[in-house]
């Protein structure tokens, strides 16, 4: 049984900083790719950012390139998203995901369907 369970949201002010922690259970953790995805109400589910099996590439959205960074730690089977700059439309619900590819390394992470267990997801509101 796979589990993922995110924490560290929160409400902050914009222009604030906030670090999701995602820690999954799985003996296979370190060689799979890691996925960040965030769903506002009403809206589509949406890629946020992915980190490779490896941890030597990573890959964000647009709208977040330049703010948020992703990382891992294989030995605490745990991957870290790191928001800074939060601005009101990052308000949403933020769900991390593990790829179904075993030692994937080519460059397509922002598919949800690539993707084969969830994590409940955490809240982040961000407050003007």
């Amino acid at each position: 049984q796979v589990q993922l369970v995110e924490s560290g949201g929160g409400l902050v002010q914009a222009g604030g900083s906030l670090r999701l922690s995602c820690a999954v259970s799985g003996r296979t953790f370190s060689n799979y790719a890691m996925g960040w995805f965030r769903q506002a109400p009403g809206e589509e589910r949406e890629f946020v950012a992915a980190i490779t099996w490896s941890g030597g590439m990573t890959y964000f959205a647009d709208s977040v390139k330049g703010r948020f960074t992703i990382s891992r730690d294989n030995a605490k089977n745990t991957v870290y998203l790191q928001m800074n700059s939060l601005k009101p439309e990052d308000t949403a619900t933020y769900y991390c995901a593990v790829d179904q590819r075993p030692y994937y390394s080519s460059n397509v992470y922002h598919e949800a369907a690539t993707y084969g267990y969830w994590g409940q997801g955490t809240q982040v509101t961000v407050s003007s």
